[in-house]
């Protein structure tokens, strides 16, 4: 009997030292087909220098598409949400319905109030009559007339208490955020919902010292949108900054009329140009070498094998190129290809 357990064990014992050896060498084979990016190799861009370039005419600045209008819509009453008439993405209209909060013990207390007046109005009555017949005092009327008003502004107050529980959108657009469910409790001032009006937009760019006093309040511009390409769309200056920042640059907000056929979004990139210009000749990149946001411009510079991601001032532009007002020089190496595989401090090597 022993030896027969003895045997079965030194079986399972083989049994488990093959399958472990298959397992290494399975893990073994597998490793070798795997195949792991070496993230020191240096990836392969091109890069050219800044250089002065003629942007004949028409000048174009970059910004940022922004919603006219978008605020979050917060609860004027208190209570239990108990119906919610909105989901994310609808469309809605001034004045409509966004939810409900529970009014059922408003609507009581309104009941009672308007009964309470009607006995006070009929008290008052039959003691007007008493007053003329001198039965009763002057200032047990006036003390009647005091309470009858009282109940009637206290009325007013519940009557709208009720109206603060239907919670209504201020201005048509559209539902971006859904901040409540049915059943939430809310105070006033909860927020509900966030509604964003793109029916308008307004076109944010930065404009350089040299170039503000070329534009005027309610001068029509030129505005096309990236994703659009050379498609125009009119635009009209609605306010210019007082106050330059840092690098001398004014803010300058466009408006364009939104459209149903090319239809603008909020978050867009885009620029207004300024037609009927003296031509300039200013330091300039390839716009193509820019990343992120027309707000914030910045490039990245190879810097002996080291991507650097650097932020710099820009100026006009005539969709080739941009101008570089500060923050690069004459001797970077602007990396204008290959940017979509390169993070800061990544190893790059040029082809030219």
């Amino acid at each position: 009997m022993n030896k027969r357990i003895i045997f079965i064990v030194a079986f399972i014992a083989i049994l488990l030292v093959f399958g472990a050896q298959k397992l290494i060498a399975n893990k073994k084979a597998v490793e070798a087909k795997l195949y792991i990016h070496d993230t020191s190799a240096a990836i392969l861009v091109e890069t050219s220098k800044p250089a002065q370039h003629t942007f004949d005419h028409a000048m174009s600045f970059l910004g940022t598409f922004d919603a006219i209008r978008q605020n979050t819509i917060g609860s004027e009453g208190a209570g239990r949400i108990v119906s919610l008439a909105v989901h994310e993405g609808d469309h809605i209209s001034a004045g409509q319905l966004i939810a409900r909060i529970d009014n059922e013990q408003t609507q009581l207390q309104i009941q009672a109030a308007q009964l309470n007046i009607q006995q006070l109005r009929n008290d008052y009555n039959r003691m007007l009559t008493l007053k003329q017949e001198n039965a009763v005092s002057s200032m047990e009327v006036e003390k009647l007339s005091l309470a009858l008003n009282t109940a009637e502004v206290q009325l007013k107050q519940l009557q709208k208490q009720l109206r603060n529980s239907s919670i209504t959108a201020p201005f048509s657009g559209v539902i971006t955020k859904k901040l409540i469910d049915i059943g939430s409790m809310v105070m006033p001032g909860t927020p509900v919902v966030e509604v964003t009006d793109i029916s308008s937009l307004k076109l944010t760019i930065s404009v350089p010292e040299r170039d503000v006093l070329k534009f005027k309040t309610g001068q029509e511009v030129s505005v096309t949108a990236d994703v659009y390409g050379n498609k125009n769309f009119q635009g009209t200056i609605s306010s210019i900054g007082v106050q330059a920042d840092a690098a001398h640059n004014f803010k300058i907000q466009v408006t364009v009329k939104n459209n149903a056929s090319d239809k603008l979004m909020a978050g867009m990139y885009g620029s207004a140009t300024l037609s009927n210009t003296a031509s300039i000749t200013a330091l300039a990149i390839p716009r193509k070498a820019l990343i992120g946001s027309s707000k914030d411009p910045k490039v990245y510079i190879n810097k002996g094998g080291k991507a650097k991601l650097v932020s710099f001032n820009a100026g006009t532009s005539d969709g080739e190129y941009i101008e570089v007002i500060s923050g690069i020089s004459l001797t970077d190496q602007v990396i204008t290809k290959g940017q979509v595989n390169i993070e800061s401090n990544s190893n790059v090597k040029t082809t030219n």
